[in-house]
């Protein structure tokens, strides 16, 4: 068994609206899945584990999407100009500078720059340094 990559999915009331500003503000590239279903390719990924309270949190069992940068006072000008909308000013938290987007269908999605490690480039360089199977 070989997990061979991650699917997301947004939910939105403006789904057209919102593959459009994928493809063309964003630049993913992306296929015809059919009938129109736009599936994007995305920049390399990498997955956290957050905890959670309680029970009662809010977070408890959710998920999000954020889309990383390596300077976010650059990027939010570019996406601005493309006509994405931030809600409100970049802010400073713990694990880095983050300005939140709001996209078509009202989809908020956390743009950041981060201040830790990131596990992004290690993609590559596993592949590099895999030459054997791991046993089991």
């Amino acid at each position: 068994m070989a997990i061979i990559g991650a699917h997301m999915l947004f939910y939105t009331s403006q789904a057209e609206e919102l593959r459009a500003m994928l493809r063309d503000v964003f630049g993913f590239k992306c296929v015809d899945a059919g009938a129109g279903w736009l599936i994007f390719a995305l920049p390399p990924a990498e997955l956290g584990v957050h905890p959670a309270d309680s029970r009662e949190d809010k977070a408890a069992g959710s998920h999000s999407i954020s889309f990383m940068c390596d300077d976010i006072a650059a990027t939010m000008a570019q996406l601005t100009k493309r006509g994405v909308k931030f809600d409100g000013q970049p802010s400073q938290q713990g694990f880095g500078t983050i300005a939140m987007m709001t996209l078509p269908g009202r989809v908020k999605v956390m743009l950041y720059e981060p201040r830790h490690k990131t596990a992004i480039r290690m993609r590559k360089k596993a592949r590099r340094g895999a030459k054997s199977k791991v046993k089991r």
